[in-house]
């Protein structure tokens, strides 16, 4: 629940409204690429060449966006490329920490950083902005190279990847409707959540909700036709869109009041999710302990005592269905 401001950590509120009571959240400040030859990409400075072992990422097993990075880390088989530190599940006063977790989850395996606004000071001294996860770091040029989890996710399956031994993550000659469908998702669904969760007023909320079920039911519509958004495998959408599904019924239901329906009550998403969720290691990146806790214990101004409800029952919910 802060920021760094000219480089020194500032406990503040955790979000922020504007006067409509509407929750906006900040674009991602740091976006440079990591290339084949280190020439700078679509943002940001070059610099940044593709070599295994160079890379390290941050993440937090609670976060969706983090999840994705995961996920895509999972599943072009970069466990030895990409080194990975995971945060503890509770967001305090000094934001993301790697205090050792319940299941003994080591914390920075970089640099032993209590927190992490410390790896962001590393980066850069001066840094003024929130401190987010998920964090792709540069162990050569000690400095961080995005804290955007799109740009994480497509430099990992694309500079990365063998084109030879894992999955095609965008279908060639569709990557301006992968951009296009991928912004509506972030919009209404990933980033939907948090603007009725976060909403101040009544209107802001029920604005949010309403667009956020709109944008269920046509996905429920068009799963309902095709097994994954486009294409025939899962791509780029997909594992963009999953981490949020996942975490539906489990947390945004009851604590960010996103109720109308639940993910049970959609078939044809519930068998979606069930398909990625069983996907070849995508199991091995969740921890759904970590996220209930994450969202129920920190966020105070939603949920003051910070309790954090027994139910529901994990394999009970549609993605875990045994069918």
């Amino acid at each position: 629940m802060g920021q760094l401001v000219d480089g020194r950590w500032q406990p503040d509120r955790l979000v922020s409204t504007d006067s409509s009571g509407r929750f906006h959240r900040a674009p991602s400040p740091l976006r440079n690429w990591i290339t084949a030859d280190g020439r700078a990409g679509p943002t940001g400075e070059g610099g940044f060449a593709a070599q295994a072992g160079r890379y390290h990422l941050y993440v937090s097993y609670a976060c969706p966006f983090a999840h994705r990075a995961l996920i895509v880390r999972s599943l072009m088989g970069l466990e030895e490329t990409i080194g990975v530190s995971f945060t503890h599940w509770l967001m305090g006063e000094d934001g993301w920490s790697f205090a050792p977790a319940s299941d003994s989850i080591p914390g920075d395996r970089l640099f032993g950083a209590r927190h992490l606004y410390e790896i962001y000071q590393r980066s850069d001294p001066q840094f003024t902005g929130r401190v987010t996860v998920p964090v792709l770091y540069d162990r050569e040029r000690d400095r961080i190279v995005s804290n955007d989890s799109g740009d994480i996710m497509r430099m990992l399956a694309g500079v990365f990847a063998k084109p030879d031994e894992t999955p095609e993550f965008i279908p060639a000659g569709r990557e301006a409707r992968a951009d296009e469908l991928g912004a509506w998702l972030q919009e209404r669904v990933n980033g939907g959540v948090y603007r009725a969760g976060f909403a101040t007023t009544q209107e802001a909320y029920e604005e949010a909700v309403t667009a956020l079920f709109e944008a269920l039911d046509a996905l429920e519509q068009r799963l309902s036709q095709h097994d994954f958004l486009f294409g025939n495998e899962p791509s780029e959408p997909d594992w963009r869109l999953l981490p949020t599904l996942l975490r539906l019924d489990l947390v945004y239901h009851g604590h960010f009041k996103c109720n109308l329906r639940r993910l049970a009550d959609y078939p044809a998403l519930s068998a979606y999710a069930r398909t990625l969720y069983r996907w070849p290691g995508i199991a091995a990146t969740c921890n759904f302990e970590h996220a209930k806790r994450h969202y129920f214990a920190s966020h105070r101004h939603l949920n003051p005592a910070g309790i954090v409800p027994l139910g529901p029952d994990e394999h009970s919910l549609p993605w875990a269905d045994p069918r």
